[in-house]
């Protein structure tokens, strides 16, 4: 088995039947294969790297060079996508070894962190990942909107096709990459493909000429559902003039569904909202996401609390080793080969702490780590819980 990344112009050829057959209804027709061909140019500043056997293709694994905020800072990202395996070559530690080159190539390009979607989140563990909240979605009846249709609110809507708005939206976008912890942002030459499809409406909200908040939708059928991507708000007025829009569909459509953030609370909308609110997980294909640190060094500058440890990471290619991490000045501080620990950590363990989904006590319970008492308290202090949303649509 050899190991090769491959150019743009051999995707067709090489990893594009291993992604069709992991992926796609299979034995693929010639019309998704054309669809699928004439996607190729969305993934073209793709890091691919793919395992050959005799010359052959038989596994491949792929990085998106993103962006995302953690915890105010915004660092190079990796997002892992495309991991197959052809059947007749699973088991036999192909993607393992694509995963460890993958992310050790990212990692010396300057990537400080890496995200992704797991087939099996057990599996993502060993190579460091910890999970991240999924994302909400929330049904309810624009009927019960009927609190907000007549209040007088200090803005308007804008709507359009998805394709006239798309520069707009990204524009959008690239300011909440700024603002919100865990949020990632596709490449260009990726989110184009909203732009070229324009198979959706985007509806924003406007106040003084700034973007507070905007949405990307489509509408099944008459009286059926509308169908919303992910709400991106700035302000509770941007998510206000949002849901009077929705409120507008009443003799339209017979429910609303649309995606939300973790940390969101759609029971506090308005008054006598009628709400589903949920996160269903499933395996392989409605996972929640994943994330681990790549660097700790590439962190230094995050903002912080004021809290010092000296840690120790353990039985990781590509951040063992011991760190001093201090966030006295407000923001981390990391001095590497420390002497001594006071802590020991997985590469998870750190993860679930960077990203603010552990407690140091969860650390302990989920085995990513030892911390004793005294330390726990002073890491709660330097990286306090947080919840990150990992946006990282179109």
């Amino acid at each position: 088995m050899e190991i090769r990344q491959i150019e743009a112009a051999e995707r067709q050829a090489v990893s594009m039947p291993v992604q069709a057959y992991a992926f796609q209804p299979s034995p693929a027709t010639g019309e998704l294969l054309q669809r699928l061909e004439d996607a190729q140019d969305y993934y073209k500043g793709n890091v691919t790297l793919v395992a050959e056997d005799d010359g052959d293709a038989v596994a491949e694994v792929s990085a998106i060079p993103m962006q995302q905020n953690v915890r105010g800072g915004v660092y190079p990202m990796a997002g892992v996508a495309g991991v197959a395996t052809q059947p007749l070559a699973r088991r036999r530690g192909h993607v393992s070894a694509l995963m460890t080159e993958l992310l050790g190539r990212m990692r010396d390009t300057g990537c400080a962190v890496s995200a992704l979607y797991p087939f099996r989140p057990s599996f993502y563990e060993r190579f460091g990942y910890v999970g991240l909240p999924k994302v909400r979605t929330v049904t309810f009846s624009p009927a019960d909107l009927a609190g907000l249709v007549h209040k007088e609110l200090p803005g308007e809507v804008s709507w359009e096709r998805s394709g006239q708005g798309y520069s707009r939206y990204r524009e959008f976008t690239s300011r909440l990459l700024a603002e919100c912890h865990g949020f990632a942002l596709l490449p260009e030459y990726r989110t184009v493909e909203l732009r070229d499809s324009d198979d959706r409406w985007l509806a924003a909200a406007w106040a003084d000429g700034e973007m507070l908040a905007a949405v990307t939708y489509r509408i099944s059928r008459h009286g059926g559902d509308l169908l919303a991507d992910d709400l991106l708000c700035r302000s509770p007025l941007g998510r206000a003039l949002l849901l009077q829009f929705f409120a507008r569909h009443v003799d339209q459509v017979s429910r609303v569904v649309v995606t939300v953030p973790a940390g969101e609370f759609p029971e506090l909308w308005t008054t006598d909202l009628a709400a589903v609110t949920q996160a269903a997980i499933s395996f392989p294909t409605a996972s929640a996401p994943m994330a681990r640190v790549l660097s700790l060094d590439l962190l230094a500058g995050t903002p912080v609390g004021p809290g010092r440890v000296t840690v120790e990471v353990v039985d990781d290619p590509f951040i063992s080793g011991r760190y001093s991490l201090d966030g006295t000045s407000g923001v981390l501080d990391v001095t590497s080969g420390a002497q001594g620990s006071e802590a020991t950590l997985t590469a998870a363990g750190i993860s679930g702490l960077v990203y603010g989904v552990l407690d140091p006590d969860d650390v302990v319970v989920r085995g990513f780590g030892d911390v004793p008492a005294e330390v726990a308290s002073r890491l709660r202090v330097l990286f306090p819980r947080r919840v990150p949303y990992l946006f990282a649509s179109f």
